[in-house]
């Protein structure tokens, strides 16, 4: 019912490599929410439609976004190839009113079928690590971390931790059902809540050409999905009558779930083929896969227990001690396991407790950005600290069952080839974490500047010391002021940018100077900002218009889109998102281009922190010394504020 993929499908890219994000959007944004809440659905009455921007306000703020990255010459082609596409008598016009019959025909936003389609459905590469995010989140000291806890078997606190969580995500489905979480508030401004129907429920299943989601709202499925030994059980945690399970019933439903799959794998001479490695592979691999499988009625029961359970519970045990003491080598388990074992990529949620009692989510991105999942995930952390007032026992929960499957040596084969190419992935991914503890967003504000496009800014700079020359660059801004709004894209890479770039390395430019570099480039950040915000981005209305082209014949008459520059301000060198608050939340995601980073960041009061992903098998990219630029930028950064403070 909604939609997946490519950004571009114009943007050349390697095999695995994912569209540009929608990733994380813009935390511009913790989620705000009335003092009297309001049910949750209560606004959506009042938010007004996405706008179309005209052809001529698009196109004037695409050329200047090209401005900072193309020669002269190049320049002066691709402003020529634009004006001459939305000429009275070019395809433009004609596109544009195409788009706005498009406008009048959708319930909810002219946007909204062609984001899920063409920005996710329609990718066939491997949602996996292209598409899905993961984060990290806080550990909890009522459940202390065991740092040697026993490889392959389940442990107390993985199970205690997993029961509590459980719960509180059971009472949150509950809340959404009754329309008791509170809508969102951005200011003054109601947010769109749709996304919320999307949280529980959820899958996204491979279909070809396009897959499709599956969903149930309200959400009342009695049971979960839950992951051991790459094993998929339903877990029941409501009784016929709809009365939820409390935590030591829950508890024992993980205990039973661990034990029958350790009882199914000990009495086969063979492990059954792990069905649920095949949704870390190409989308048509699965899609194969699965249209096999469908025609087995066994199985059919099998993926629909999956399709409409809750959401997924990971429980890892074959987890090296190093995975849990180091930080970066638990974002790796989250991210992408061992080549994708142990996990249901099309759920919308997954949590994956190692059995040291760590915590992390999986999550499908297609029908819900990360910050409205974040916001969710979060509350259920808060709600996981101190004590809990359990509910008295539901009488007559069914037992967990291990989910059968008929896989003949077809299907088999996939697997083998989907594991192959995910461990191939999977190995060509690197992400580094940083931090910067000597200040936060509050010392940002004494200067008078957002901190986001302060650390845009910043991250502009580094990108410029460290390889000499600018970069495309994708923030993600949130469009949940409209209805059924998802994202836009911020085109952070500016003029105001490249020369405070430039001024901010040269020896011989006075400071007064290189400050006036700097609140011109926070100044063009923010007006970019607040245009994305105000549906008056560039990237959105420019899909919706290549999306209106029937023909090759029309595709080669669309000037703008022909023309390379259009495809060189897409290839995004740096793919960028601002999940702030990171105090107990700690995302990322994959780069989008080969030669690219993914910067993933929070600016929380006293400190700054980020994580930096590249694919190992770029010639142009190293993470760990890109970080190490990036600090020490953030720290040059902070000596001229304070120096400039000085001179007030």
């Amino acid at each position: 019912m909604r939609l997946l993929s490519a950004r571009s499908a114009l943007l050349a890219r390697p095999s695995g490599l994912r569209p540009a994000p929608s990733h994380i959007p813009s935390a511009a944004a913790k989620a705000y929410s009335t003092e009297t809440p309001l049910a949750t659905f209560a606004n959506q009455g009042k938010l007004p439609r996405l706008p179309i921007p005209t052809l001529e306000e698009t196109v004037a703020r695409y050329l200047k976004s090209l401005r900072p990255l193309l020669p002269a010459p190049e320049y002066v082609h691709a402003e020529r190839m634009a004006g001459t596409f939305i000429k009275s008598n070019e395809l433009g016009p004609i596109l544009q009113r195409r788009l706005q019959e498009v406008d009048a025909q959708a319930p909810h936003s002219w946007l909204e079928d062609i984001w899920l389609k063409k920005a996710y459905l329609e990718w066939r590469d491997p949602s996996y690590i292209n598409v899905n995010w993961f984060a990290l989140l806080a550990d909890n000291p009522d459940f202390p971390i065991v740092a040697d806890a026993p490889r392959g078997r389940p442990t107390k606190v993985q199970i205690e931790r997993a029961a509590r969580l459980i719960t509180h995500m059971l009472e949150a489905n509950e809340a959404l059902n009754q329309e008791k979480i509170p809508a969102d508030m951005q200011r003054d401004a109601p947010l769109c809540m749709n996304q919320y129907k999307w949280q529980f429920g959820t899958t996204r299943i491979p279909r070809p050409g396009c897959d499709v989601l599956v969903n149930q709202y309200p959400s009342t499925a009695k049971h979960i999905l839950v992951m051991y030994r790459n094993q998929a059980v339903e877990v029941p945690v409501y009784n016929n009558d709809g009365q939820r399970a409390n935590i030591g019933q829950i508890m024992s439903q993980l205990a039973q779930a661990t034990e029958s799959v350790d009882k199914l794998l000990a009495g086969q001479a063979q492990a059954q083929p792990p069905v649920a490695n095949l949704t870390a592979g190409h989308r048509d691999d699965w899609t194969k896969a699965r249209a096999i499988l469908e025609q087995d009625a066994a199985n059919c029961e099998s993926l629909a227990k999956v399709d409409s359970s809750l959401f997924g519970v990971c429980l890892d045990v074959d987890v090296d001690p190093q995975d849990t003491a180091d930080a970066e080598r638990s974002i790796a388990v989250f991210n992408h396991s061992d080549a994708g074992a142990n996990r249901w990529f099309d759920k919308s949620i997954q949590l994956v407790i190692m059995n040291s009692g760590r915590l992390g989510v999986n999550c499908e991105h297609t029908p819900v950005d990360a910050l409205t999942t974040g916001r969710l995930l979060m509350e259920v952390g808060e709600k996981e600290r101190g004590p809990v007032k359990d509910i008295k026992p539901c009488a007559d929960l069914a037992e967990p069952a291990p989910i059968q499957w008929n896989v003949g040596p077809e299907v088999a084969q996939i697997i083998g080839k989907v594991r192959e190419d995910a461990g191939a992935l999977a190995g060509n991914l690197r992400i580094v974490l940083g931090q910067m503890d000597g200040y936060g967003a509050q010392w940002i504000k004494t200067l008078g500047v957002s901190p986001d496009a302060y650390f845009q800014v910043a991250l502009q700079a580094a990108y410029y010391r460290h390889y000499g020359q600018p970069t495309p660059t994708y923030e993600s801004s949130s469009l949940r002021k409209f209805l059924h709004g998802r994202t836009e894209t911020i085109r952070s890479c500016t003029e105001e940018s490249l020369a405070f770039s430039k001024a901010f390395g040269d020896k011989d430019m006075p400071v007064k100077k290189k400050l006036a570099h700097f609140q011109q480039a926070i100044a063009a950040h923010v007006e970019l900002s607040k245009a994305a915000a105000a549906g008056k981005g560039v990237d959105r209305h420019l899909l919706g218009l290549r999306a209106q082209i029937r023909t090759p014949e029309e595709a080669e008459r669309a000037w703008l889109f022909q023309d390379k520059s259009y495809v060189r301000s897409m290839s995004f060198g740096l793919s960028t998102s601002n999940v702030t608050p990171g105090e107990r939340f700690r995302g990322g995601f994959a780069p989008v281009i080969l030669d690219g980073y993914g910067v993933n960041y929070a600016l929380d009061k006293s400190d700054l922190k980020f994580s930096v992903s590249e694919w190992l098998s770029s010639s142009v990219t190293d993470a760990p010394a890109f970080r190490q630029t990036l600090h020490k930028t953030l720290e040059d950064l902070y000596e001229a504020g304070e120096y400039a403070k000085s001179r007030q």
